[in-house]
This record gives C-alpha cells, structure tokens and sequence, in this order.
C-alpha cells in the first residue's frame, strides 16, 4: 500500500456507513481492515499525541480515556499514575489494542460514546478526549461534546485535543474539525473553561483546551 493516500480508506468507508444511515458503523469496517491489511487507519502513529505529552504530568484516581483507538493514548496515561479505562465503538479496535499491549493495566472496553454505560457519569477525576467528537458528522457534536462533559466527577479536568476551523468554514470531511462554539460548548454540565490553546502550524489549525468540574 506503499504511495496510498491514508486518508483514502477512512473517506471511503465512512461515505459508505453514512449512505447508510450509520453515523458510526465505519470505524468497526476501517479497524476491521486494517487488522488484514486491507485498509490504513490515517490516525494511527503507534505512539501518544504529541498534544497530550505535552500536557500531562503524574497524577492519581480514575481516567477515562474516550475513542481509544489501538491504545496509545491510553497507555501513556495510564503511565502517568492513572486507573485509566479506554473504551471505542470498534470491537476490533478494542481486540487489536488489547493484543498490542498484553500486560497492559488499562482496562479495555467497547463501549458507544453517544450510550454510554450510566455508571460513567460524573466518575473519572481525568478524561480525555483526542479527536473522537470530530470523527462524527457535526449534527451528532453537541450530543456527544455533551457526553464528554458528563464523564467528569467534581474536582476533575477534562482535556480536549480536536482540529479546529472557523465558524462555517469549510469541512473536508471526515473529520469535522471542530469550531470555537464547539469548543466553548464543553463548559456543558457545569465545566469551568481552563485553558483553550489555539495553536496554528502553516495551515494547521489545532485546539487544545481543559475544562475542570468544581469540587
């Protein structure tokens, strides 16, 4: 697949799943794939976001890390002093991540980011969220920015890493890049506003925002 265009399959498959009327059916496909060779997952670079390294420093309770992937992020913030629970919609990511890391302390789970399990509310002192909301077509962003925010228990932060864009600028998608409003929209269920990065690099445009629950 030398010279492939990595976005190519994620594009293909998710035109597919949203004919369709499933919004979410295609990462199950592009992980599915991927794990045959058939498919490329662009988002995948065996190592942590450089965002997230950037921030994070020890700490201790419980972290929920949202749309997990193949586990990088995960293990990275399990590495940091965390329980740290790690869910995506993708069955076969879920296998693929536990198979790369077989003696990994993160607890792997399927799990759907617009359903989620109801003990989840309010329960992780840490949640991150990469690029997962952006991944999903802009009329289901506010449900789900909304489902992020519940995770947070009092007293706890929440972190978000997205590709942004402007107010009604254009989208290429998939992703969706998220907007300031969007951005802002975290504050939902009683989230203080931390710190909201917008960071520039040519024509990449980058968010990385915290939002913390008060005690």
């Amino acid at each position: 697949m030398t010279g492939k265009d990595p976005d190519e399959d994620a594009i293909r498959l998710a035109g597919e799943s949203l004919a369709a009327g499933d919004p979410v059916g295609w990462f199950e496909r592009l992980y599915a794939e991927s794990a045959t060779g058939d498919a490329i997952v662009p988002w995948d670079s065996r190592s942590p976001h450089f965002l997230l390294t950037e921030w994070g420093v020890a700490g201790t309770g419980r972290a929920l890390v949202v749309g997990a992937g193949l586990g990088d992020d995960a293990e990275y913030v399990a590495g940091l002093g965390y329980e740290t629970v790690a869910f995506d919609v993708s069955e076969s990511a879920v296998r693929l991540a536990k198979e790369r890391f077989p003696d990994s302390a993160v607890h792997y789970q399927v799990a759907d980011l617009l359903n989620p399990p109801a003990e989840w509310r309010h329960a992780f002192d840490l949640v991150v969220e990469i690029m997962t909301v952006q991944a999903l077509p802009e009329e289901l962003h506010a449900a789900a920015i909304a489902r992020v925010a519940g995770f947070v228990r009092p007293g706890g932060t929440l972190l978000v890493i997205a590709s942004g864009r402007e107010e009604g600028g254009p989208v290429f998608a998939p992703p969706w890049p998220l907007t300031p409003s969007e951005i802002a929209a975290f504050t939902a269920d009683g989230l203080e506003k931390g710190t909201i990065e917008d960071l520039r690099d040519g024509e990449r445009h980058r968010w990385r925002a915290t939002f913390h629950r008060p005690a």
